[in-house]
């Protein structure tokens, strides 16, 4: 399930705080400090803008009124010009969000009378209206940026006059990057424990038949980290993230229906629905998971230490062993590569690497193999070695070598420049008013028209 995330509830405290001052003093009248095309800048927008930045540790001291006020024309002017050229953001689309939304808001401050009194709000119809108008604002103007560098290409010529008009003493510096591979093997669970497992919830559905609370028993018994307190609930359509066979299940079920047993990558389930609104389903869940014996554990180990004498020895490449040994099928049949979750790149910077990905292979020569270790992943325990391919030390950036990151650098030129002059030629198309009191901000673009 998305929640949202842990500044935004701070920007409500922060929020929250801020309403409690305003009664307390005289409070500034809000009034209208900008127009662009059929929208309107509060003073107040501004106000919020500094809270929410706080809210997410930036120090705000150097930021001026101004900068946040042509930050707020520039977002009405995308969202205007979304409208004109037709950009459709649907009330479903918007809908579906606003809920997600209010629900995570709800989970986390305590009750919706928390929410209303966090944004002034009189009453939930209220609310609503002014959070639709924010989330389609939001989308609208992502999508008309989106628009706007879509057709933006470039060619290998581009990206070579790109990287010949740097200064030589600005050209950047590419930190130090290496290629990570790996190989997996899970212990083996016996068919034992996946049945006693597939009997422990078979006796905790029908239990709830009988009258219990499924909620009660997802409490007590489902080892599913992110909704367990909660009672095993979730809500999700067909585009939530969520595994294959979860999705399956939970849209073929009719509410108050609960399923059999059934297997995914974590365990095995049985859900109850609780609710079925247009896309949406409302559920709960049990996950449980085998049990890994201790022996299944150590012949685990001795497969993986097999597996790295071989390589050793020169029997076998690790590369090839990945994809005839490695139990992870995500990188197995590509010799094992990590891809970096950041660029899906098989190349990790090692300032940027994840700390624990760090210390395992940060040290190794070209190579070098890691002694067998135990990793926990999502699906349980596993035994991993690993090795480092190739490694690229820090340098200044060459433009063979580099190619790829400098026609990324020259790409986003190249959109910067694309946003900036359609953004000059929208306002000199667009009515825009910019209010007194800000008549003397020096902006970015040319807002005031002069």
């Amino acid at each position: 399930m998305k929640f949202i995330n842990k500044s935004a509830i701070l920007a409500l405290f922060l929020l929250s705080a801020t309403v409690i001052n305003a009664q307390a003093t005289k409070e500034k009248v809000d009034g209208v400090i900008g127009v662009v095309g059929d929208y309107v800048i509060l003073d107040s927008d501004i106000d919020l803008e500094y809270i929410q930045l706080r809210a997410q540790g930036v120090d705000v001291k150097e930021i001026s009124r101004c900068e946040l006020f042509g930050k707020q024309l520039e977002d009405k002017l995308y969202a205007h010009q979304a409208v004109v050229d037709s950009i459709i953001v649907t009330d479903v689309e918007v809908n579906g969000f606003m809920e997600e939304q209010i629900d995570a808001m709800v989970e986390q401050v305590g009750s919706m009378d928390k929410v209303l009194t966090f944004y002034r709000k009189k009453n939930v119809d209220e609310f609503r209206a002014y959070f639709f108008d924010i989330i389609k604002n939001n989308k609208l103007t992502s999508q008309m940026q989106k628009k706007i560098v879509d057709d933006v290409q470039i060619t290998p010529e581009e990206v070579r006059n790109f990287f010949k008009a740097i200064p030589k003493d600005e050209i950047p510096t590419f930190g130090a990057e290496i290629e990570v591979a790996q190989i997996v093997v899970k212990p083996v669970v016996p068919e034992s424990e996946k049945q006693a497992v597939i009997k422990k919830l078979k006796e905790l559905k029908q239990e709830v038949l009988n009258g219990s609370s499924f909620f009660s028993k997802a409490v007590l018994f489902s080892e599913d980290p992110g909704s367990s307190s909660n009672g095993g609930y979730y809500k999700m359509n067909r585009k939530t993230p969520f595994v294959k066979e979860f999705k399956e299940v939970a849209f073929s079920l009719a509410v108050g229906e609960i399923s059999e047993p059934f297997e995914t990558e974590f365990g095995y389930h049985i859900i109850q629905v609780d609710k079925i609104k247009g896309q949406d389903v409302e559920l709960r869940h049990i996950l449980i998971s085998p049990k890994v014996s201790p022996e299944a554990l150590k012949e685990a180990k001795l497969k993986i230490e097999g597996i790295r004498t071989k390589i050793l020895t020169g029997e076998i490449s690790f590369a090839d062993a990945a994809k005839s040994s490695s139990d992870e099928k995500e990188t197995r049949n590509n010799g094992g590569v990590l891809l970096n979750p950041r660029t899906l790149e098989p190349r990790f910077e090692l300032t940027k690497m994840d700390p624990s990905l760090y210390g395992r292979v940060s040290t190794l020569k070209d190579t070098e193999i890691t002694v067998p270790f135990i990793d926990e992943e999502r699906t349980g325990k596993v035994y991993k070695i690993m090795t480092v391919n190739n490694r690229t030390e820090e340098h200044k950036a060459d433009f063979s070598q580099d190619y790829l990151k400098i026609k990324e650098l020259a790409l986003k030129d190249k959109q910067i420049k694309a946003i900036a002059k359609w953004t000059e030629e929208k306002i000199d198309e667009t009515y825009i008013k910019i209010g007194t009191d800000y008549k003397d901000c020096e902006f970015t673009n040319n807002w005031t028209k002069k």
